[in-house]
């Protein structure tokens, strides 16, 4: 990290300290003349810094908060969970498989919408989607098969799991 990262000099006044997490800035300005010189300005911003950065540790994210709610559902390999898009200002509920294929563990979303707008109908249809591809990769393991995940594009428009030749693999 640079010496004086989030540190500026606005004016010739003072240093400018400006720290933003989850898109909340957390400032403040050290005057030359409240620290009495340039120097010990300088030093009293890197300290401030330095310990909001401690203070504001687990709060940087790339893209998504943690999960609030983030649970299984009861089903090996199928979770529910909560992703909030700070870039969106919005939360998606999604179902997650996970699975391994050539020895790589691998998982497949079933985002089902925006929390706000997505209805009791949409989130079942993406479990039993989920819960679905998941019996599928279970078959394919028990007897030998390659598994194939094709099958669920398009998955949204389709209602896979009342396909009875795959119920037949999932029972």
């Amino acid at each position: 990290m640079a010496k004086n990262k989030h540190i500026t000099e606005p004016d010739v006044f003072g240093y400018q300290v400006r720290i933003v997490r989850r898109g909340k800035e957390s400032s403040r300005y050290f005057s030359h003349k409240l620290w009495g010189n340039k120097s010990k300005s300088l030093q009293a911003a890197i300290a401030w810094r330095d310990q909001m950065l401690v203070v504001l540790k687990g709060s940087r994210t790339r893209f998504l908060k943690p999960p609030k709610n983030k649970t299984t559902t009861g089903v090996t390999g199928v979770s529910r969970t909560i992703k909030y898009d700070h870039r969106k200002d919005k939360s998606y509920l999604c179902y997650t498989v996970f699975w391994v294929k050539d020895r790589k563990s691998r998982n497949k979303t079933f985002q089902v919408g925006n929390v706000e707008t997505v209805t009791a109908d949409d989130e079942l249809h993406a479990f039993r989607t989920a819960r679905i591809f998941r019996s599928c990769y279970e078959h394919s393991i028990d007897h030998d098969l390659q598994f194939d995940e094709s099958k669920f594009a398009g998955w949204k428009k389709l209602r896979i799991y009342e396909n009875a030749e795959l119920r037949a693999v999932a029972v």
